[in-house]
């Protein structure tokens, strides 16, 4: 594993306790932001502090600003992070054209909170001020008037107001009598390099093949061109179309006739299986041990005539996602586009997937007294189980072996 570094300052509130951190790309740990791609720094700030280090090491509890590129705000490129433990911030050298306001509103209607880095008031920029939930102001390239004249200006919406790059005590008192809500600078601290190390690329690789798949909107000509990248994805899928168990009245030649044969959900579940079995420097049983739970919650939720049962297929798969990963599940599912419910039955056990999933694992640990869907009855949920077992084991003989 490789060194990583993640730069943090604190954010203080105005009883001077820490209320959240920015986030800062480092390459090394001399605490300096050297990088020629913006886009690029972005995004290895959050795989770093969402995949690497973990956000909670990093941040504790407190909120974590992020600085975000023009590219993360047009949908250039996609995030999935916590809309509750961040705050996306639009850097002062973006224009604010019509496709970034259009972006900037479509990550607030999705509940993100946004502010406005290093900002200098323009009448232009007042389609952003209108969607900001945030400003931060640089009280070292303004003077004191300048800095009331915006703080006059824009107490005139429902913004909470930062002064940043506080450097003494002085500045302090003077944003303290303006009324600012947060406070961030080196007169309370120098940004902290935090390290870690990096997840083996081949990880991070099967998360955003993953992260691929799992995608709603994901098309079948999508799915068949994330497979023939992969040579042994394709043989493995062919072979296992063609095995005597699936009997299909005609040999399957090409991944697009196995796509058409046997449906897009089909192929994306055996498709995530095969990711999940080529995690490296983890015992093959690991991945087992998630096929049999998510088979037999699939048969669980069949015998309670549950809609769509795939997706507690979906549910007991992931549920050893965390240890295939080395990582919290709260960490993997910011990577994961999830539907909610499926996030909330893998995190905290909700729902009609979570209690399936519940029962799933009471079984298997031989929990017997905590042991779920009573309306089967144990003689039911026993023969989930072992057809889930056989199942399980007929699968690794026909897709998984070399």
């Amino acid at each position: 594993m490789s060194d990583i570094y993640i730069g943090r300052q604190p954010i203080y509130n105005r009883k001077l306790h820490v209320h959240a951190y920015e986030l800062l790309f480092r390459a090394a740990s001399d605490n300096s932001a050297n990088f020629t791609d913006g886009d690029q720094a972005t995004t290895d700030v959050i795989v770093n502090t969402f995949l690497e280090i973990g956000l909670d090491k990093i941040v504790g509890k407190h909120l974590a600003f992020i600085n975000l590129t023009r590219a993360f705000f047009v949908g250039e490129r996609s995030i999935s992070l916590p809309r509750d433990r961040v705050v996306l911030e639009l850097l002062e050298d973006i224009d604010a054209d019509d496709e970034v306001i259009a972006g900037v509103k479509r990550l607030s209607e999705q509940g993100y909170t946004i502010a406005l880095d290093d900002f200098i008031y323009h009448e232009s920029l007042q389609p952003l001020v209108s969607l900001a939930d945030m400003v931060k102001i640089d009280v070292m390239t303004l003077d004191h008037d300048e800095i009331r004249a915006h703080v006059s200006t824009l107490r005139q919406h429902p913004l909470r107001l930062v002064a940043e790059k506080v450097e003494t005590q002085e500045e302090l008192d003077f944003c303290m009598g303006l009324g600012f809500d947060y406070f961030q600078g080196y007169f309370f601290a120098q940004p902290k390099v935090i390290r870690g190390q990096r997840l083996p690329n081949n990880r991070l690789a099967i998360l955003k093949l993953l992260s691929r798949l799992q995608d709603p909107g994901i098309t079948p000509q999508q799915i068949e061109e994330l497979i023939v990248q992969d040579v042994a994805f394709s043989y493995r899928i062919l072979r296992y179309v063609n095995s005597a168990s699936l009997a299909l009245p005609r040999k399957i030649e090409s991944i697009h006739q196995a796509v058409v044969m046997l449906g897009v959900q089909t192929i994306k579940s055996w498709t995530t299986l095969l990711a999940m079995s080529q995690v490296d420097n983890k015992p093959a049983e690991l991945v087992v041990t998630a096929m049999v739970r998510g088979k037999m919650a699939e048969g669980l939720a069949k015998a309670m005539n549950a809609a769509q049962p795939d997706s507690f297929f979906t549910v007991g798969l992931f549920s050893a996602l965390d240890a295939l990963m080395d990582n919290s599940m709260e960490e993997i599912l910011t990577q994961l586009p999830l539907a909610e419910h499926i996030s909330a039955a893998l995190l905290h056990r909700r729902g009609i997937h979570g209690d399936v999933l519940d029962c799933a694992l009471a079984y298997e640990r031989g929990q017997w007294e905590t042991l779920g869907c009573s309306q089967l009855g144990t003689h039911k949920i026993r023969d989930c189980y072992l057809e889930a077992v056989q199942w399980a084991e007929d699968a690794c003989r026909q897709l998984l072996e070399d």
